[in-house]
């Protein structure tokens, strides 16, 4: 069977604009009872002005977001909302751009709930983010792990023990986190999670890498949802055509950012040799006053002020 490549961000928005088959994935991979979701997607822009494979802000289209409001039922049948934020990227070393969409949740006011205490006052509490990031690129270190967790531990710092306990205030300023780690998924099918998860690795797509094969037969009956969705997607001409777009888009990324470094890696090493030339200038100056060398004679040797011998001097 053909699918839509997911690991495109038109691909993977259509995906999950489809409320059933967002449910069914974060349940799979949170683990959570997950009610219900609400969910405000960040486009991808196309700019019409220009011609079809053209983009409107460039670098902030390397990771795509969607924030997902989820009202889950928790073990004792209590129910609670949190954020889910999926952040998803092509790149590893998008860091400081992950941290600046996951400060945006933490600065949005509309984030949050009235909790009472024990005292029956009122008071607004934010809401709990679980941060899920899909990286396309490989993570040093974790190149066999698929998913990663990251779990927050509650300790007494005196005995070290762990506290089986929380507090809404601990819930609101510390997050947990999961991490895709799409290149380790190659044939990696060890239970249903890796199963679902395996629509995301690369290693089933064709030629032009917009589409691949996938058997149906090979997923759980409830996974089945979310293969029909991509075959559907495979078969809408806009998603196909972004996705020509979203390849035009990091080809110019790749350049742009190979730029950078590259005139980044030139300037440390134009200051590299400004550093040695002046350490062996301050070398030549300290051999010559030992010798008993004038300053005067140092300045016009060396064709430096004199300003420059006497403050060395002095250090």
């Amino acid at each position: 069977m053909e699918i839509a490549n997911p690991i495109y961000d038109v691909v993977f928005k259509y995906l999950m604009e489809d409320h059933k088959v967002a449910r069914i994935i974060l349940s799979a991979l949170t683990k959570l009872d997950i009610i219900a979701l609400e969910f405000v997607p960040q486009e991808l822009a196309v700019d019409k002005s220009k011609n079809e494979h053209s983009i409107l802000t460039g670098l902030n289209l390397s990771i795509y977001r969607l924030d997902f409001s989820a009202r889950i039922r928790q073990a004792d049948g209590s129910e609670k909302v949190i954020i889910i934020e999926i952040q998803k990227s092509k790149f590893a070393h998008e860091n400081m751009r992950f941290r600046k969409y996951l400060g945006k949740q933490y600065m949005n006011e509309s984030f949050f709930q009235w909790v009472a205490d024990t005292k029956g006052r009122n008071y607004k509490m934010g809401l709990p983010i679980l941060p899920i990031y899909f990286l396309g690129e490989r993570i040093e270190g974790f190149d066999e792990i698929p998913v990663i967790m990251v779990n927050k531990t509650i300790r007494d710092r005196f005995t070290n023990n762990i506290l089986d306990v929380s507090h809404n205030f601990i819930s609101a300023l510390f997050h947990e986190g999961i991490i895709v780690n799409i290149p380790a998924l190659k044939k990696k099918r060890r239970d249903e999670l890796e199963t679902l998860l395996s629509i995301f690795d690369q290693d089933n797509r064709n030629e032009n890498h917009h589409i691949m094969n996938v058997k149906e037969i090979d997923f759980p009956e409830k996974f089945r949802p979310i293969i029909r969705r991509l075959q559907e997607a495979a078969q809408v001409k806009e998603v196909r055509d972004i996705m020509i777009v979203e390849d035009d888009f990091l080809s110019e990324l790749n350049d742009y950012e190979h730029r950078i470094a590259e005139s980044e890696k030139q300037k440390e090493e134009e200051r590299r040799q400004k550093e040695e030339a002046q350490r062996k200038q301050e070398e030549a100056i300290k051999f010559l006053l030992e010798l008993g060398v004038s300053k005067d004679d140092i300045a016009t040797k060396l064709n430096i002020p004199f300003s420059d011998i006497d403050k060395l001097n002095q250090q």
